[in-house]
């Protein structure tokens, strides 16, 4: 995983409600094991026509929208099924956050496991964010913290463990394998006592 430092980028708004995971990965691109390429097939099948030709008119096929980092959605964004392609296609395309006013939990779980930030905020929040098109977000995770086009500054909730996770660049098999000379020493410890009592 990337470690998850502080920046700022304009958004790209998608104002769709109930996004689902098919939506935003297709099932029938789910027999990889590997992310390369998964950007390509975000949103594929309203990104292309039936040829396979970019649809002009599509948000994510626009110049200005290669460059942006945070997607700004609809209401209950990654709903439906479980797949951590949804995630590696965003990421993948280039995106390291979500906004909405909620998410599906197993999408969020997945989300924060693989270094893409989902976050919360509320619905005269979101509604003021669509208003500014153009503006540019700030987004600091140590502090928790979403800094809107005009300033305002929000905090959004995030879990902990995720959270730390993300910080230190590492998932969770990373984060135990950190912990390995302090399991090291305590299974020493632990090898002693049971010597001993024999």
């Amino acid at each position: 995983m990337i470690q998850f430092t502080p920046f700022e980028s304009k958004m790209v708004q998608m104002p769709i409600d109930n996004i689902d995971t098919d939506q935003i990965i297709p099932a029938r691109f789910l027999k990889t094991i590997s992310k390369d390429g998964l950007g390509d097939q975000l949103f594929n099948d309203w990104r292309y026509d039936a040829a396979g030709k970019p649809k002009p008119d599509f948000i994510l096929n626009q110049a200005q929208a290669k460059t942006r980092q945070v997607l700004l959605a609809g209401d209950n964004f990654g709903c439906g099924s479980s797949r951590e392609h949804a995630p590696w296609a965003l990421t993948q395309y280039g995106f390291r956050a979500v906004i909405s006013t909620s998410f599906a939990d197993i999408f969020k779980q997945n989300s924060l496991k693989n270094s893409l930030l989902p976050i919360v905020v509320s619905r005269d929040v979101h509604a003021k964010l669509f208003q500014a098109p153009e503006g540019t977000v700030k987004i600091d995770l140590t502090s928790r913290s979403l800094t809107l086009p005009d300033g305002t500054a929000v905090e959004f909730e995030v879990d902990n463990f995720a959270r730390h996770c993300l910080l230190e660049g590492v998932d969770e098999l990373g984060y135990i394998l950190k912990q390995e000379p302090a399991i090291a020493a305590y299974e020493a410890q632990r090898v002693g006592s049971v010597n001993t009592l024999a």
